[in-house]
């Protein structure tokens, strides 16, 4: 199990940016990867971008060329989403996941307690 914690969510207007960081502790070198998921209410939590050690990236289509996720060289425990251009449908409560790898191919999911991004007209 790797400890999860999220800050740089917040208010926003349209049009604006926010960025969020998670930090991992714990067993963090045993994570395979890193993202940002979202959910709002009455709606099932949705990928919006992921990263892996080894640098791969993956967006959710709506997101694509307004949203940057990144992760720190060093220790590969730190994980960032850079939102630009930010749109009222962005709002959500924001979490992130780490892969854990368990051994035998066996990935676990780890998330944090989430974050509050709200985008206001």
């Amino acid at each position: 199990q790797v400890q999860l914690v999220e800050s740089g969510g917040g208010l926003v207007q349209a049009g604006g940016s926010l960025r969020l960081s998670c930090a991992a502790s714990g067993n963090s070198f045993r994570i395979n990867a890193m993202g940002w998921y979202r959910q709002v209410p009455g709606k099932q939590r949705e990928l919006v971008a992921t990263i892996t050690r080894t640098g791969l990236t993956n967006y959710v289509d709506s997101v694509k060329g307004r949203f940057t996720i990144s992760m720190d060289n060093a220790e590969k425990n730190t994980v960032y989403l850079q939102m630009n251009s930010l749109e009222p449908e962005d709002t959500a409560v924001y979490y992130c996941n780490a892969k854990l790898d368990v051994g035998l191919g066996v990935s676990l999911d780890n998330w944090g307690q989430g974050t509050q991004v709200t985008v206001s007209t």
